[in-house]
């Protein structure tokens, strides 16, 4: 099949399969996957142009819904952390979209920007993991979540069995929590502001900025993986909307450069991420949460070396 915006030819399976298989892992931790489809898309399919990016987020909307709703089916999505993080991520969104048309449309520039920002969220991450500590407050809700879960057979689901997150507090100045008997408290303002650097990131990069603020409210935050994935994901959905909208309204400006998304491989990536989606949240407390860690953290490092070597190889050669 031969889709004319990426201007490439490719068997209409190989989008879906490819993106069942990413989302199902990549879901548990509260990202989409759209940020390892930005690699196949450049390297594998030869998809360059900065329309790739505006492909991505369009994944993004038709995938994501499947993972969000099993999330708050099992009571596990924390709706004000979920309302800051789509506050500060969408305004980010726009102007990352500016930057990704107006100031990195080489995408030899673009891989080498993507490397170090992957770089120093996966490095991170691996450090927090080797690092002997004793057990956090997050990880022994975890801990305790995970093991209650083995522990049950019943089909009854989570926000009926209290295993669901309540909110204790939320106002302008903090957000809190509780889960599995475990307290957290977090700053409304620096989510907000980080929330809104991640989101310019992740408008350049085409992933809505839910795959940055995943792995940061796991290295820098310290809360359960187990409570932040849905949170993550509806912000990357909310951004993402925006974002495939606001490529297609500015297209008219740059008329000369591919900008708009390719609808038919965006909404092919989709279905796919959505089977993958549902599946991947439907099991995620089924797998440790450490196992998740490792898995967040090792893709992210890998998917940036292969940037790094990308850049590396198109300079010296």
């Amino acid at each position: 099949m031969y889709f004319e915006t990426a201007g490439i030819h490719v068997s209409p399976w190989i989008p879906p399969l490819v993106a069942f298989v990413i989302s199902f892992f990549t879901s548990m931790g509260g990202v989409s996957g759209a940020f390892l489809l930005l690699p196949f898309q450049m390297s594998v399919l030869g998809y360059t142009t900065p329309s790739v990016s505006a492909t991505n987020q369009l994944f993004n909307v038709v995938a994501i819904p499947s993972g969000v709703y099993r999330y708050i089916r099992e009571g596990r999505m924390v709706w004000p952390l979920t309302a800051v993080v789509v506050a500060g991520t969408l305004p980010g969104v726009l102007l990352g979209a500016i930057v990704r048309v107006k100031y990195l449309p080489d995408p030899t520039n673009f891989r080498l920007f993507a490397a170090a920002v992957l770089l120093y969220i996966g490095v991170r991450m691996l450090r927090d993991l080797t690092r002997n500590k004793t057990t956090s407050t997050a990880e022994s809700a975890e801990l305790r979540f995970h093991e209650s879960v083995k522990k049950r057979h019943d089909p009854t689901p989570d926000n009926q069995r209290g295993s669901a997150t309540r909110v204790v507090s939320f106002n302008a100045s903090h957000i809190e929590y509780e889960f599995h008997g475990g307290r957290y408290r977090v700053s409304t303002a620096w989510i907000f502001v980080l929330c809104m650097l991640v989101g310019i990131v992740g408008g350049i990069y085409g992933i809505g900025g839910g795959a940055i603020v995943a792995p940061l409210f796991v290295a820098f935050f310290h809360l359960p993986i187990y409570t932040i994935a849905g949170a993550a994901l509806m912000g990357t959905f909310v951004t993402s909307v925006v974002g495939v909208a606001f490529y297609q309204a500015i297209s008219g400006w740059w008329p000369s450069m591919s900008i708009v998304p390719d609808w038919k491989l965006g909404v092919l990536f989709g279905i796919g991420g959505a089977a993958g989606m549902y599946l991947g949240a439907r099991c995620q407390k089924f797998v440790p949460s450490k196992l998740i860690k490792w898995m967040l953290a090792g893709i992210i490092v890998v998917t940036a070396g292969s940037y790094v070597w990308a850049f590396v190889a198109t300079v010296v050669g």
